[in-house]
């Protein structure tokens, strides 16, 4: 083809996206007509053939919009009948213009250079976009990067410092955000700060200084014919190199304006008759590291995403794709680099987001199923035998407690080992459901184990077991010495005794931390587990765990709430039972936000509550001030607070830079009434039980997360007395700061839960639970919607072939074990 014509057809092409307006060129196709026949004439082109062209081009502005698109597609038909061929997308086949503008239509992939084999391979290396066999494929996928053209070993180490090492890292390597340069504009209609892409003709290009910074500026004042605009770029000299007077070129940037006039700084722009990529279009923003340009890497992910992205295999099963209306693999990779339009865009995303969540639930599913599969002994006790543990306990249980001790009764009982995980706001009585759980287990005479997160807790629940379940009488199951604890701090006598005691049965239910299954603990017969705070427990735990019985039924309890899109993936493995109830004679927590300079009402409140005999906690974000000298800490607050607020009352300190033992020693001291008051850092934030306090003031409580404030709020109001919750954030501004205005309206853990999900994402909710999750590129675990359908299809697939071993299944399979590395998909 004629260098001329290939430049008419891109012309044409450019026309048609502006529905045949005549905005193609500056001054329409008549004016661009001699610079054409110019062009054609250098090139030898037949005299004839380009006076009948001319003649159509010089006519186009006369005729009815309609009838436009058949003028050019008329030139068509002449130079392909003069053997120039056109090409394949040019608006010689273009239909007829619509009312409003059409979205261009999608381009063929263009033809991928060949590329280097990696070095000391013998792989003959691929060419073209034709589909490669799946092995081959997926084999292509793991190659290095260095494969790629353009990508040599420095760009290579660059690359690599972005994560990117592999075919398929780059494929993967989304764009973190779009700039929208799809708006074509003329000169005269651009407004300041909008970002606008335009065609223009360079009238002058120049470089100057600045009097007073020194700095060169380069100049370019471009125009069309309804106005014109300058081009600035600061200490890049070498954009002189790039643009000549009369070059013809695609502008994109923001609009700005200096002194007055309106000026374009920094813009990308390209020649018109070259590809766009930077202009004219959405143009992806990639990540960048020193000595990489954003214009060189995303040349290279187009180079890479032209080639190899037709050749993807798509796993989703096509009745999938179908079926729930996805965009197929392949279309995806290369929209979500390099999309059409914003709505080809939304739906590349929607389709990856998809990918993510379905080989999320997958594995999900996988893990809950090789639970499942195996067997375990059935515990039943009876009804009676319920009835007078009901009758001995000093209150009556709500309606929340006796649904989930149906449901752990059911569990005993179905051969299968129990895997549920008991989710309860602070103070709903997880601890007793628990015990009567673990009490069906040691009535049919085997053991339980009751784990805590530390050594203070392990005691408080120690005593909660012993007050619930055993008693000296001779018609009880259970008598004190058979529930053991073993710390930290155990004397060495005693836990000889105990280990004894585990492993001749005499021993029935022990509470301790974790390290109560570590190697020298050895039950007889250990068949129920129950994990407070489940995120402290992770794979490693679980794995140990299984050692230490036959297939052991777990019970894991969590005072954080978990948000319904969470339960329905990285927890979609375990049986989920909710206490939404709190127990009889609970008050709420009476939370107040208050400005700093309204300390003084607070330490009024706690003297008052002090006076009364109760206690109170003081939480600060920071454990000593350091440089922050501005921002309260513990340690130097405990000793103002001592000496010059509460002079007469019992000051403890607490906080993470303690050893073990001195946090254990300054716990008991504040539980047995030795303190008034308790100066802390986060370390409070799990499962202290002071019946006795009945205010928590939190410092600086802007700096904490909705999670962690409303356990703070737990540790209060556990007795039958009237607390309060006070939170003092660090300036008055931040009064008004979501969170904090969120924990006044409510003291529902459940609601709070779903407020940080979406304000802050999943982390505060994973704990151990980091598998998988790690995978999620674009995939929001808050849209419920999309979780909801993913999981919808996934349970078809794993209903029909948990194996995954149909032949329609094997890319499929390929990709779940990709996304589980090794397989396990273990979430806990």
């Amino acid at each position: 083809m004629y260098q001329s014509t290939e430049k008419l057809y891109k012309i044409f092409k450019l026309e048609a996206e502006f529905n045949y307006q005549n905005k193609a060129v500056v001054g329409g196709l008549e004016k661009y007509t001699e610079s054409w026949v110019g062009e054609a004439r250098a090139e030898g082109m037949d005299e004839a053939l380009i006076q009948r062209v001319s003649r159509i081009l010089k006519t186009y502005n006369a005729l009815p919009v309609e009838q436009r698109a058949g003028s050019l597609k008329e030139i068509g038909q002449i130079l392909d009948v003069a053997g120039i061929k056109h090409l394949p997308d040019s608006p010689a086949e273009t239909p007829q213009p619509e009312p409003s503008r059409q979205a261009p239509a999608k381009k063929p992939a263009p033809k991928q250079p060949a590329e280097r084999k990696p070095r000391g391979s013998s792989t003959k290396r691929q060419s073209g976009s034709a589909p490669l066999p799946v092995s081959d494929a997926l084999q292509g996928l793991k190659a290095p990067t260095t494969i790629i053209r353009g990508i040599g070993d420095k760009q290579a180490e660059l690359l690599a410092k972005l994560g990117l090492n592999t075919v398929e890292d780059m494929l993967y390597n989304f764009p973190h955000r779009y700039d929208d340069y799809s708006q074509m504009k003329l000169i005269q209609d651009i407004k300041y700060g909008e970002e606008v892409t335009i065609l223009a003709y360079v009238k002058s290009v120049k470089t100057f200084k600045t009097p007073n910074s020194q700095r060169k500026i380069t100049q370019a004042l471009v125009s069309d014919d309804t106005g014109a605009i300058q081009l600035m770029w600061f200490n890049q000299e070498y954009q002189m190199r790039y643009l000549r007077k009369d070059m013809f070129l695609s502008i994109s940037g923001k609009v700005e304006q200096y002194m007055g006039r309106l000026v374009m700084y920094h813009p990308e722009y390209e020649q018109v008759d070259q590809q766009q990529l930077n202009t004219n279009r959405i143009v992806p923003v990639y990540r960048l590291t020193a000595k990489l340009s954003q214009r060189w890497l995303r040349r290279t992910m187009h180079n890479v995403m032209s080639y190899w992205a037709p050749k993807i295999p798509d796993f989703i099963t096509e009745y999938i794709l179908a079926d729930a209306d996805l965009m197929d693999l392949s279309t995806a990779l290369m929209q979500i680099h390099f999309p059409d339009d914003k709505s080809s865009l939304g739906k590349a995303r929607y389709r990856i987001a998809f990918d993510e969540i379905f080989l999320l639930q997958l594995g999900v599913m996988r893990q809950r199923q090789d639970w499942v599969s195996l067997e375990s002994r059935s515990y039943e006790v009876s009804d009676d035998w319920l009835a007078k543990r009901y009758a001995s306990l000093p209150f009556e249980l709500t309606g929340a407690q006796q649904k989930v001790l149906a449901d752990i009764r059911q569990d005993l009982i179905s051969g299968h080992p129990m895997n549920r995980l008991l989710q309860g706001d602070v103070g709903s009585g997880k601890t007793i459901v628990a015990a009567l759980g673990m009490g069906i287990v040691v009535q049919n005479g085997a053991q339980a184990a009751f784990m805590a997160p530390t050594g203070i807790l392990a005691e408080q629940h120690y005593a909660s077991l012993k007050r619930l379940l055993a008693s000296d009488d001779e018609d009880s199951f259970l008598h004190e010495n058979e529930i053991r604890l073993l710390v930290g701090d155990t004397p060495a006598s005693e836990r000889e005794e105990i280990l004894a005691g585990l492993a001749d049965g005499s021993v029935k239910i022990l509470v301790g931390t974790h390290a109560l299954i570590e190697s020298p603990v050895n039950f007889k017969d250990l068949q129920m587990v129950v994990v407070d705070e489940q995120h402290r427990f992770g794979v490693a735990q679980r794995a140990a765990l299984r050692e230490k019985g036959e297939n052991p039924h777990l019970l894991v309890m969590t005072a954080t709430p978990i948000p319904r899109s969470l339960a329905l993936t990285i927890y979609g493995d375990l049986d989920l039972s909710v206490m939404d109830e709190m127990p009889a004679g609970r008050q709420p927590v009476s939370t107040h936000i208050l400005y700093p300079t309204e300390r003084e009402r607070v330490y009024t409140l706690i003297k008052s509550q002090a006076a009364e005999g109760h206690q109170a906690f003081i939480i600060y974000p920071l454990v000593e001030q350091g440089e922050n000298e501005d921002r309260m800490a513990a340690v130097e607050e405990q000793e103002r607070l001592q000496k010059e607020v509460f002079p007469h009352l019992r000051v403890g300190l607490l906080h993470g830079r303690l050893r073990p033992d001195e946090k254990e020693t300054v716990m008991k001291q504040f539980r047995d009434k030795e303190l008034d008051v308790l100066v802390s850092t986060s370390v409070v934030e799990v499962g202290v039980d002071i019946p006795n306090a009945t205010v928590m003031l939190i410092e600086g409580a802007n700096r904490f997360g909705l999670a962690q404030l409303h356990q703070f709020r737990g540790r209060v109001g556990r007795g039958g007395d009237k607390s309060y919750c006070i939170l003092i954030p660090e300036t008055k501004d931040a009064a008004e700061n979501e969170r904090l205005l969120a924990m006044e309206s409510t003291n529902d853990g459940f609601v709070l839960a779903e407020h940080d999900l979406n304000q802050r994402g999943p982390g505060e909710f994973l704990g151990t639970r980091q598998s998988g999750y790690t995978n999620l590129r674009l995939a929001n675990l808050t849209d419920i919607h999309l979780i909801e359908k993913a999981a919808q299809y996934a349970k078809k697939v794993f209903e029909n072939d948990p194996d995954l071993k149909a032949p329609e299944h094997q890319l499929m399979l390929n990709a779940l074990n990709q996304f589980w590395p090794g397989g396990e998909g273990d979430l806990s």
